[in-house]
């Protein structure tokens, strides 16, 4: 799995000019789901994002975690994050998860974060989406799940 984790002071996705969902302090996390992920790489990367220490403490250090600054996630489901540029012009999407697939990991992986007590809301699956966000710092992540869990 990968995901480009954004610190937010606000987040929220529209479709067809309906906001559908909005966050206020917390993560925008853009997931992308391959086609070797499995469970075990949802869970992994759910730990990882709640628990990363990327908001600033009172020394003005990024040691609390989402979890710790009582954050909000807003998850979006990005296939093209699994685009290969490498070659041509045109990005290849094999490595990306069928949408059954995608669909599946990226329901667990939201309703794992919840689990945890993070308020979440989430983008639409399979849909053009507008996404707007106030990214705060920036800071913005890359994460990928280990090869082997």
């Amino acid at each position: 799995m990968r995901a480009v984790v954004q610190r937010v002071s606000s987040a929220s996705v529209s479709v067809d000019a309906e906001r559908v969902s909005n966050i206020n302090k917390g993560l925008l996390v853009l997931l992308g789901v391959s086609v070797k992920d499995t469970e075990a790489d949802v869970d992994w990367l759910v730990e990882k994002v709640v628990n990363l220490r990327i908001f600033e403490d009172e020394d003005e250090k990024m040691n609390r975690s989402l979890l710790d600054v009582n954050g909000e996630l807003l998850v979006v489901s990005q296939f093209t994050l699994y685009g290969n540029c490498r070659k041509g012009r045109r990005p290849s999407f094999v490595e990306a998860a069928s949408p059954d697939v995608a669909d599946k990991l990226y329901t667990i992986f939201v309703e794992k974060a919840r689990e945890r007590n993070v308020p979440v809301q989430t983008g639409v699956f399979q849909t053009h989406m507008m996404v707007e966000l106030v990214n705060d710092g920036p800071v913005t992540l890359i994460i990928d799940t280990p090869e082997v869990l």
